[in-house]
């Protein structure tokens, strides 16, 4: 009897189990596929998510550019704002400084020209009064002569010529016998040792030198001088600018393809281009039978 109640309830457990069990899968199964639906239901509004997303993100990319453009233009306005203002502040300025020593000057019985020119040096002011010379003769624009041109172009030329004073200082050094560095344009506070250094060249490279650079109407010496690339390449450079601008200048006068003239000024030179444009088709025939003799 005993064995029999504890088979029963050994049968009782694995039912129980089994039950378990299976309510656990279906538990399981219910919420997989619960899970699976939303996942696809998610996977389905994802698209037109995305979509509305991408949009908002176009129209905030949209707002950022306009913004940023905005916002650039708006600093350069500023700054050139900016500038203009200070110009004209700076203007004022001076003006402003002009006139009070102008009246500080009056003031005192002073000239204003006298004041101003004791600012300026006499090598200043003799370079200022040559400039304004040279303007002066070159604002002659008529043509005297064969001499007077040629003088002016020549005058016009040397404008463009700079010559090297450190190279013919070197030679005039070595023609004087004198030690290389010893004639300087400019200041240079480490001319005076590096001369003291190098060597004064001999009795006949002095004679050599001095007879290259002085020479005379007997000098045997003749085409002998190499000049540098540098020397080259600028009067390859003014002949090239002279030929560019003898070949754009012209003197084509206005008008001068029209041939005859049929005008009295400039007004009805106009007018009858207007009326050509309009009956030329249909007077040109008559007009050149005129001028033929043909016409009845």
């Amino acid at each position: 009897m005993s064995n029999q109640i504890i088979g029963t309830a050994e049968a009782a457990g694995r039912t129980a189990k089994e039950v378990a069990e299976a309510a656990g899968q279906f538990v399981e199964s219910m919420s997989t596929g619960e899970s699976t639906s939303a996942a696809a239901k998610e996977a389905a509004l994802t698209t037109e998510e995305r979509k509305a997303k991408m949009e908002q993100l176009r129209a905030k990319m949209r707002a950022s550019s306009q913004a940023n453009r905005a916002s650039l233009i708006e600093e350069h306005s500023k700054a050139k704002t900016s500038a203009r203002e200070t110009a004209r502040l700076e203007k004022q300025r001076k003006l402003a400084e002009m006139l009070r020593t102008k009246a500080d000057a009056e003031e005192a019985g002073e000239d204003v020209d006298r004041e101003k020119n004791w600012e300026w040096t006499i090598e200043e002011n003799d370079n200022w009064e040559k400039k304004l010379a040279r303007k002066a003769r070159r604002a002659d624009f008529e043509f005297h002569d064969d001499a007077h041109a040629a003088r002016r172009r020549y005058k016009k030329d040397l404008d463009q010529i700079k010559p090297d004073i450190s190279a013919y200082n070197r030679q005039k050094e070595v023609a004087m016998g004198l030690a290389p560095g010893t004639l300087v344009t400019s200041f240079n506070p480490t001319a005076g040792s590096s001369s003291s250094m190098q060597v004064v060249p001999s009795a006949q490279q002095q004679q050599m030198a001095a007879d290259n650079l002085y020479r005379g109407a007997n000098s045997m010496l003749y085409g002998d001088s190499k000049p540098s690339e540098d020397d080259i390449d600028r009067v390859v450079g003014k002949i090239n600018q002279d030929i560019d601008k003898k070949g754009k200048f012209s003197r084509k006068r206005l008008n001068e393809d029209e041939g005859d003239i049929t005008y009295i000024n400039e007004r009805n030179r106009v007018f009858n281009k207007k009326i050509a444009r309009y009956y030329d088709k249909y007077t040109t025939e008559i007009r050149a039978s005129f001028e033929r003799g043909t016409a009845l």
